[in-house]
């Protein structure tokens, strides 16, 4: 597959390490395919340890004159990349949507959703402060200054290939860390199209650094070696608990994006139609790989049968197709193990007394395209009510009381993002504090922004992205006791 560019110097295929770009030290490539057909896109670098090495090693050194460099000049550097982002926004979005499958729109509102993130944090870099705080005796005075942690591993994932990365990147390199990033194998060409970005914006070599390739060398490199001072992932939960456990030998600062299980609750009270655009906008962006989407929807018994009826005529108006197809508005899974995993759960679902619908059942798919499918009937016990799914696949049920909505809602492990509909405001306070979850949506389907902080509770993971509270997970908060004041 040849992709048309305006800048053809964009598609980059190697290993972005100390400012260079090289071939993996093996000499080996790798496939990158394009979800909606599988056709080979372009041979990346299959980056090793040895890889991995060099980069963090090249970070180390590059860190003594970044973290030197007053927070202006980070800011403006950080402000040039950006820029240069929205610029090339065209050519990264047809990168995007080639490697990971979701619509041309979609893949050009993630452009600027990562902008967005080293906007604000070239913004916030000049707002890293510290305190000064009162000593109980008048010979001394104590001030706390915040440091940069140092070299910082980031390892991101498929669904946001631009995204991930600039709402980590853009925070460690604010306050003056510098990185090593290990983007998802399946997408890591819009990893190395923002590198480019980077060094054209003057980011001194070194600063940051990009390896794809071979997943457990190069992240067994990044948790084992002691260069590295702090590990940021954005992945599955099961993952997320090794590389915390992996980091537990060299005592690393870890910060852990992980997986969700939205539930989506409609009061009897609530708008209907504002409810269906909220879940239709919440479920279905990119094909419901995304782990804030909405993964279980809970709905007042009075309103059930309405809102079935709306939420069926919106599902069916969802259009399947390739980032080619401008009339498209939902792209395919990003290969076939993700396919089989949706319709697994969907089949288990069946089996155990749900019923599916499929609004747009005459559409014919196949390869890693799924049709858009309701379930209803769905019990607690079943895996797409306790597991998240990953896919455009809809969970039903209902419930009678708010304490009984309250209970579902909090029936799972995981504590990422939750949402619900309701026009009472008594309702919408006491349900706000009682969802154990660190992002809450109420009457929206869209919760994410770079000023408001991004991140969950219990297995959902640790540490926040985005916002004011995004720069502390890369600083060391440092006390200095000054003596002999009154001398």
């Amino acid at each position: 597959m040849k992709l048309t560019l305006s800048d053809p110097d964009l598609l980059k295929l190697g290993a972005y390490i100390n400012g260079q770009w090289e071939s993996a030290n093996s000499g080996k490539t790798y496939a990158v395919l394009n979800p909606a057909d599988e056709v080979e896109i372009a041979q990346v670098a299959r980056c090793d340890a040895r890889d991995t090495k060099r980069a963090i090693d090249a970070a180390q050194t590059a860190l003594i004159a970044w973290q030197s460099r007053t927070a202006k000049e980070r800011a403006e550097l950080l402000r040039c990349w950006a820029d240069l982002l929205l610029t090339h926004k065209s050519d990264l979005a047809t990168i995007l949507s080639a490697e990971q499958g979701k619509p041309l729109t979609e893949a050009e509102g993630e452009i600027l959703y990562g902008a967005s993130y080293i906007t604000w944090f070239a913004e916030e870099a000049k707002r890293v402060y510290g305190d000064t705080i009162p000593y109980p005796s008048s010979d001394k005075r104590v001030l706390c200054v915040k440091q940069p942690i140092g070299v910082v591993a980031c390892i991101t994932p498929w669904n946001f290939p631009n995204a991930m990365l600039a709402r980590k990147i853009a925070p460690a390199l604010a306050v003056g860390c510098t990185v090593v990033c290990k983007p998802a194998e399946e997408t890591p060409l819009s990893a190395l199209a923002m590198a480019e970005l980077a060094q054209r914006a003057g980011i001194p070599g070194g600063v940051l650094n990009i390896v794809s390739g071979e997943t457990v060398e190069i992240g067994d490199e990044l948790t084992s070696n002691d260069i590295v001072k702090k590990l940021t992932f954005t992945g599955s939960t099961a993952v997320g608990k090794k590389l915390m456990a992996d980091c537990s030998a060299t005592m690393k600062r870890v910060s852990l994006e992980l997986g969700g299980n939205a539930p989506f609750i409609v009061f009897a009270d609530a708008d209907l139609d504002a409810a269906i655009d909220g879940l239709m906008a919440s479920k279905f962006r990119n094909a419901g790989q995304t782990c804030v989407c909405a993964n279980r929807v809970l709905v007042h018994s009075r309103v059930a049968e309405l809102f079935l009826s709306k939420l069926t005529a919106a599902v069916k108006s969802i259009k399947l197709g390739s980032a080619s197809d401008p009339e498209a508005t939902m792209g395919p899974l990003i290969h076939r193990n993700a396919v089989a995993s949706v319709k697994a759960k969907v089949q288990d679902a069946v089996a155990a007394g749900a019923s599916s619908i499929v609004p747009d059942s005459s559409c014919e798919v196949d390869g890693n395209f799924m049709l858009p499918t309701i379930l209803l009937d769905v019990e607690p016990s079943m895996r797409v009510f306790q597991e998240e799914i990953f896919g455009p696949v809809i969970p039903m049920t209902t419930f009678d009381t708010e304490a009984e909505a309250i209970r579902l809602a909090n029936d799972t492990s995981a504590g990422l993002a939750a949402y619900f509909y309701s026009r009472d405001v008594g309702c919408v306070w006491r349900v706000s504090e009682a969802l154990e979850f660190g992002m809450v949506g109420v009457n929206t389907g869209v919760i994410s922004n770079e000023m408001s902080p991004f991140g969950g509770m219990k297995e959902s993971g640790q540490g926040r992205e985005g916002s004011k509270y995004g720069l502390d997970d890369y600083t060391e908060i440092k006390a200095i006791c000054m003596g002999g004041i009154d001398q």
